[in-house]
């Protein structure tokens, strides 16, 4: 099984699909074409499922770091002989300049190895497993290569030299001078495509890694303009956010990966390499600050077509889709994978796809209210889908659901489900000239008041001091948080500094790190315990930072941003007892509020001065 630490793992992307490298130069995680489609390799989650790996024969240490803006990997290895940088990048097309961050890339992973200092003698070992694992490929020499043959993928490795082949491995022995340089490169087709994956020319790979890094430097240049504290965290973020869409349809993953547990050895191990309403509705808020029109534009676009079909006072939205807006993700184990760190199940799909969670109506409208301005001229459907979101939750915020934290338990009147519709139709409201429903604007003030009414007098509990997880309910739980940042109430509303409060008192560890709730209370329906959640504690440093306790809110940022790992990223969770990262990798939900803290932060210090 695999042991590596998650924070070891560097994220590659070409804005279709994502590869995880070690600090071993060890390609040990990456699906090819699509974010959720199958792997090609997996010892990310057994070690027998498929890596390609590129050291330095000696001992070595070594350093790493993102190659100027970019999500291209510059790991430097150090030995008594010399030193060797590495290069690691998901090549993007021509033509790939700003907006066009991604579109007709050849799906090919390119390796830069260049001798900086002395020699070295670096091992080439690769052993693509197709299928999540589950094929051993035949391997066949071509000229400058190899190629692989198994299941629906057709496999070309570019590697000038000697190589050896046995059971489904390719390995070679490359001696690298001071000055030289040596391009590598995998690339996937299928029997259909029109360009089939064939070997590359040594200038062809080396102009595909430069314009690579050239375009995200011109992406930079356009959006990455926020200057307040933290800067550079917030700019990585925004990369990483970005390269967790999907360029071809305007959808967002959630995170990078599948099944890295919430808890070390237990069952909470999730698929999340799908786009949830509420994750990328996040997305999009969180990159506000540097949102372009076509940007937003793929985003609405996609939701509308993805979810049209199934939205209405008598339908709920579907909460996540494929990132080709499939509906169908019925979840499965894949029995054969032991997991990263022994935690079983591995799972493919995601259970949650057919739950209901009242609260995406308010994420998606107060995308579309924060976006306003980048979407100056909305279609006809667009409109329609966005006023239905509207009606839904005017209706349906009745409802008990599985709320935000997708509880496999009982539903239940969640607080923040019901504080989300009440979001919906405030954004609707606001955005109603927009989407021609003046007319609709009494009946949607109506249901905003008998919610916010709801929520005032059942939400708030005496004996927790504080509002709660749901209805009738003692339990505290972190989304809560978001009532003054959505703007329900002002954050130094009394209610909502006890709020603060208790959970900043009650629901984090000692090192001040938010736990989303305790999971001892049973409302999940699952076994075994999490780690704190690295979102939550961004949301207790925003709306600390709202209220005007800016000390403190920087003290709580500070704490959830001292886990980022030697490039700037973060998973989901981190283990309360050890400190390691836990959960999928990179995890949007963290970026997105440590961008959104750093943003609220930064007003408030501005607005104090």
């Amino acid at each position: 099984m695999s042991s590596t630490p998650i924070a070891d793992h560097a994220f590659l992307s070409d804005r279709h699909s994502c590869a995880l490298v070690d600090r071993a130069g060890s390609v040990v995680w990456l699906c090819f074409p699509r974010f959720d489609g199958p792997s090609v390799f997996a010892a990310l989650l057994d070690d027998d499922a498929g890596h390609w790996s590129v050291q330095p024969e000696a001992e070595w240490t070594a350093t790493r770091r993102y190659a100027g803006r970019s999500l291209a990997l510059e790991t430097t290895f150090r030995t008594t002989g010399g030193e060797l940088v590495l290069t690691d990048a998901l090549g993007l097309g021509p033509d790939n300049d700003g907006h066009r961050l991604g579109t007709d890339v050849p799906h090919v992973l390119v390796r830069r190895l260049v001798c900086t200092s002395g020699e070295v003698d670096v091992l080439v070992d690769y052993r693509p497993r197709p299928e999540y694992g589950l094929i051993v490929p035949l391997l066949s020499e071509v000229d400058g290569g190899v190629a692989a043959r198994g299941g629906a993928d057709w496999l070309v490795l570019t590697l000038p030299g000697e190589v050896a082949l046995h059971s489904g491995r390719a390995t070679a022995r490359l001696r690298l001078r001071a000055g030289d340089v040596v391009h590598l490169a995998l690339q996937r087709s299928t029997l259909g495509d029109a360009v089939a994956a064939h070997v590359w020319s040594q200038d062809e790979l080396a102009e595909l890694l430069d314009r690579t890094l050239a375009s995200w430097d011109s992406w930079c240049e356009l959006h990455q303009s926020y200057d307040g504290p933290w800067a550079d965290l917030v700019h990585l973020s925004g990369r990483v956010l970005q390269g967790l869409s999907y360029q071809p349809s305007g959808a967002v993953v959630a995170a990078g990966t599948t099944s890295l547990p919430e808890g070390v050895g237990g069952e909470r191990n999730w698929d999340y390499r799908y786009a949830w309403v509420r994750d990328a509705s996040f997305t999009m808020e969180a990159l506000w600050v540097a949102a372009c029109p076509d940007e937003a534009e793929d985003f609405f676009a996609f939701m509308t077509t993805a979810g049209a079909g199934g939205i209405g006072p008598d339908a709920s939205l579907q909460i996540m889709f494929g990132v080709g807006g499939e509906h169908d993700l019925s979840e499965r184990t894949l029995e054969h994978l032991r997991g990263w760190r022994d935690s079983r199940p591995v799972r493919v799909g995601n259970g949650a796809w057919n739950q209901q969670q009242v609260d995406v109506y308010g994420e998606l409208l107060g995308a579309a209210a924060r976006l306003a301005d980048q979407l100056p001229a909305l279609d006809d459907e667009t409109r329609w889908f966005l006023a239905a979101c509207a009606d839904t939750a005017a209706v349906r915020w009745r409802d008990r659901d599985q709320g935000i934290w997708e509880v496999r338990g009982e539903p239940q009147h969640f607080l923040y489900s019901k504080v989300m519709c009440w979001v919906a139709l405030d954004r609707a409201i606001a955005l109603a000239p927009q989407l021609r429903c003046e007319d609709r604007v009494e009946e949607w003030a109506k249901a905003r008041e008998e919610i916010a009414d709801a929520v005032l007098q059942q939400g708030w509990s005496e004996e927790a001091g504080a509002f709660t997880q749901y209805f009738g309910s003692t339990a505290l739980d972190a989304s809560n948080l978001m009532l003054p940042i959505v703007g329900f109430l002002p954050a130094d509303d009394p209610r909502m500094l006890a709020t603060i409060d208790a959970i900043a008192e009650r629901l984090t560890d000692e090192r001040g790190l938010v736990y989303r709730y305790r999971t001892e209370e049973g409302v999940d329906g699952l076994a075994g315990e999490e780690g704190t959640f690295l979102l939550c504690t961004f949301w207790l440093a925003q709306a600390l930072a709202l209220s005007g306790q800016v000390d403190r809110a920087r003290t709580v940022f500070e704490a959830a941003a001292a886990f980022v790992n030697d490039l700037g990223l973060l998973s989901e969770e981190v283990d309360a007892d050890t400190g390691e990262l836990l959960g999928n990798v990179p995890q949007a939900f963290s970026h997105i509020g440590l961008v959104n803290a750093a943003w609220a932060i930064d007003q408030a210090q501005r607005a104090r001065r």
